[in-house]
């Protein structure tokens, strides 16, 4: 009876999407495409989407971000977050997924497999230590995570990369290296630096979609807000997404297909990276006891990392023509279509969880929260 109950809701799920979220994986290749054309067909324009930053990310990106965050964090019911700080089975292995086990493996990816490339080991070890607060939000809602616990997850990866983002540069890039033998590396960032990213990308759209529904339902009423507010600025955020992602490329798409052989090797240990981390993720919170939502919420903050923050860092330090800077452009640019390819995945997934919810779960999964609309 579950396992019909959940195929159910999965075909429901999936005739609600609307178009755009349909083909998403299709308009996400044509938006990658798009950027690394224009980058290399109109000259200077990678120069003059630079020319403005914010928070050390390019002014366009950075619009982008806050249109793509704004919608899915208006989406969160912050009446419930109260119920998703007291779930230890969710938090302790997120806190140790992202800031034990993921910088760990990232960094050992990057010594086996550019040990003689150092520029780009480095990248790819700062890549690992930015710990995912923007897009995550958006590969989470298309699987039908969590979105309450995602947003309590975010917010202690944002307080963490605060703490923890410029100590563990240190020992994974000075420390780690001299005891074990190997060459050391530098990381000139302030906390300062990544508090500000953090203010603005997680920050300003958090108290945007916290207004918009404290003032929403006051004035019009949950069952208003839902029904009516939400699907229209939900395409906001893969709007936004695919903006974003046109912009990214067309920043640095000079540098990708200029090098296609050096991306080709700092996307290998990307592509393993990602899919220890989502698979382990999830497995560890079917070992747990978490039900699909939030085994899937665990896994795709665990797998997903905060490339504008990486991105920010490696130009700031190294500058925006090093190879730490290009391995950080190469993160999305694996972790965009893996990712959303785990999203299929995940929810392809939901027939190994299980379903302890009566026929009322496939109603919820009609209704316009229930879908998987971003």
């Amino acid at each position: 009876m579950s396992a019909e109950i959940g195929t159910a809701t999965a075909g429901i799920v999936a005739t609600r999407l609307s178009f755009l979220d349909r083909f998403l994986a299709v308009w996400i290749l044509l938006a990658m495409v798009a950027g690394l054309g224009l980058g290399r067909l109109v000259p200077g324009l990678g120069g003059a989407l630079a020319e403005v930053t914010v928070a050390g990310v390019s002014l366009p990106i950075a619009l982008g971000l806050l249109v793509m965050m704004y919608p899915v964090l208006a989406k969160v019911r912050y009446d419930r977050l109260g119920t998703v700080g007291r779930d230890r089975r969710l938090l302790v292995p997120s806190l140790v997924l992202n800031w034990i086990v993921g910088p760990a493996i990232m960094f050992a990816l990057a010594w086996i497999f550019l040990p003689d490339l150092p520029e780009y080991r480095t990248g790819l070890i700062i890549v690992g230590l930015a710990r995912c607060i923007a897009m995550v939000i958006i590969w989470n809602d298309l699987a039908c995570g969590d979105r309450e616990a995602a947003a309590v997850l975010v917010a202690l990866n944002s307080v963490f990369q605060v703490i923890a983002f410029s100590a563990l540069g240190w020992f994974y890039l000075q420390v780690l290296p001299g005891w074990l033998g190997l060459e050391t590396a530098g990381l000139e960032v302030s906390v300062g630096e990544i508090a500000r990213s953090v203010l603005i990308f997680l920050g300003i759209p958090l108290l945007a979609g916290f207004l918009t529904r404290r003032v929403g339902e006051k004035v019009k009423g949950r069952r208003w807000y839902e029904a009516r507010l939400i699907p229209r600025i939900g395409p906001f955020a893969l709007y936004g997404l695919l903006f974003t992602i046109v912009v990214l490329f067309a920043l640095q798409g000079e540098a990708i297909t200029a090098q296609p052989w050096d991306v080709a090797r700092i996307a290998l240990p990307l592509l393993v990276y990602f899919a220890v981390m989502w698979a382990g993720s999830m497995a560890l919170g079917r070992a747990v006891g978490l039900a699909y939502p939030r085994a899937t919420t665990l896994a795709f903050t665990a797998a997903g990392n905060n490339f504008e923050l990486a991105i920010a860092v490696a130009i700031a330090t190294f500058g925006a023509s090093s190879g730490q800077a290009l391995a950080g452009v190469v993160g999305p640019l694996v972790e965009v279509p893996v990712l959303i390819g785990l999203v299929h995945v995940a929810l392809a997934a939901r027939r190994f969880f299980p379903v302890t919810a009566t026929a009322s779960a496939v109603e919820a999964a009609a209704s316009p929260e229930g879908s998987a609309h971003v």
